[in-house]
């Protein structure tokens, strides 16, 4: 990620040139727009780049400015895209092998590709620059980003999550995080292909799911979550009536028979907040067969708990933490968060009830992706958690291993 070297300073140099003069042409175009009094917002893509073509050469040659052809024709297009689009993200997120964007500044821009983060020589032009796409992503949602409310979460057209914070929170400037949304919905076979898990341990959780196992999702950021997630999902019967509670909808549930329920921010009167447990007492009262809540991270998991309890079988959810038993006594601490009196031993039996199985998910030093640990709750023994560890990955090895068998009589017996 670093750029070394004369070669690299010199290209950096080129580089802020360009944007000098990206800022000089966006300022020009903006007097032009208004001179000529049109607005290109409404116009197709190839009469906007016409328009733009035009003008930056006109801007060139009044100002005998040496730039080729083929920059001219660059420049245009980055600039349609800034005038209406999201300006150098606009590229990015069609790039299909970029799968999350970074933004840490205005002239700062990171991407992922398989699982390894890339600096681009991409730039914004300034603080308000990086603010004004900011503004294009969050006006068609109602939501708001002031210095009294610093943050937001979002999401884009395609379905891709959108976090954005500004100053004074974030010190060195405007900053976005994309995580892009798949064109198309990953299989279980992708996971496969890309060894997030073996043929064996993605049967063994086939079957999980039509047993109507419990099953809860654990691992650290961006580590596959909700892409499991989704692909968990793809097993339920297609008769089974679903609902999915998210805090930005990203689950791509291919049933026929879903719900799809999302959060909300209260507004700039603090009123009007959708909370998730709020939205998991409405779905109880909305005859699901299942539950799918995006990911647990508060006082919602004491009615998911209750749920998993009593007669919601088979519903699903996230939770961060680094393993499998971590995250249990992670869903213990969402319970002490909860202000519920309840004593630890009882938590834990219900916890330990309501819970079948533990997915872990792990990213590896070389980025990739991987399910280093398939548990099955078996419940509490002497106040503490008793689990089966069912599948493993074998990092000396290097391969996947499977541990043991699924207790006798439990819903995942079943599987064996």
């Amino acid at each position: 990620m670093k750029v070394g070297g004369y070669g690299g300073g010199v290209a950096l140099r080129q580089k802020d040139e360009e944007q000098d003069l990206k800022l000089r042409l966006h300022r020009y175009l903006i007097d032009a727009i208004e001179e000529d009094d049109v607005d290109i917002t409404n116009w197709v893509r190839p009469a906007v780049l016409e328009y733009v073509r035009d003008k930056v050469a006109r801007f060139v040659a009044g100002h005998q400015l040496a730039v080729t052809r083929q920059d001219l024709d660059r420049m245009s297009e980055d600039l349609v895209d800034e005038l209406t689009g999201l300006g150098p993200l606009q590229g990015l997120l069609a790039d299909p092998t970029v799968s999350e964007i970074l933004v840490n500044g205005p002239r700062h821009i990171v991407v992922e590709r398989e699982g390894q983060l890339f600096e681009t020589d991409r730039r914004f032009i300034d603080d308000a620059h990086v603010s004004r796409v900011i503004e294009r992503i969050l006006a068609p949602l109602g939501r708001r980003l002031d210095e009294s409310s610093p943050m937001v979460d979002g999401r884009l057209a395609d379905g891709s999550r959108v976090n954005a914070i500004i100053p004074p929170v974030a010190m060195d400037g405007p900053c976005i995080s994309i995580r892009k949304f798949p064109a198309e919905r990953l299989k279980g076979t992708d996971l496969i292909a890309s060894h997030t898990l073996n043929d064996e341990m993605l049967g063994f959780l086939r079957e999980a799911v039509a047993n109507r196992a419990n099953i809860l999702v654990s691992g650290g950021t961006s580590t596959g979550k909700t892409t499991l997630l989704n692909v968990l999902s793809g097993y339920i019967g297609a008769a089974e009536r679903v609902v999915t509670i998210e805090d930005t909808g990203e689950l791509q549930l291919a049933n026929a028979h879903v719900v799809r329920l999302e959060t909300r921010p209260p507004n700039a009167e603090g009123h009007g907040e959708l909370t998730a447990r709020d939205l998991v007492k409405n779905a109880l009262r909305m005859r699901p067969d299942r539950i799918i809540v995006g990911e647990m991270r508060g006082d919602e998991v004491v009615d998911v708990m209750q749920a998993m309890n009593t007669g919601h079988d088979g519903s699903m959810s996230t939770v961060h933490a680094n393993s499998a038993r971590d995250a249990l006594l992670r869903m213990e601490m969402l319970f002490d968060m909860a202000g519920r009196r309840m004593s630890e031993s009882t938590v834990r039996r219900m916890i330990g009830s309501a819970i079948d199985l533990v997915v872990q998910l792990t990213r590896l030093p070389n980025g990739r992706r991987c399910v280093t640990e398939i548990s099955e709750v078996i419940g509490v023994r002497d106040g503490e958690y008793v689990t089966n560890v069912l599948f493993e990955f074998d990092r000396a090895r290097g391969q996947f291993v499977r541990r043991d068998q699924p207790s006798a009589g439990s819903r995942l017996g079943r599987t064996a």
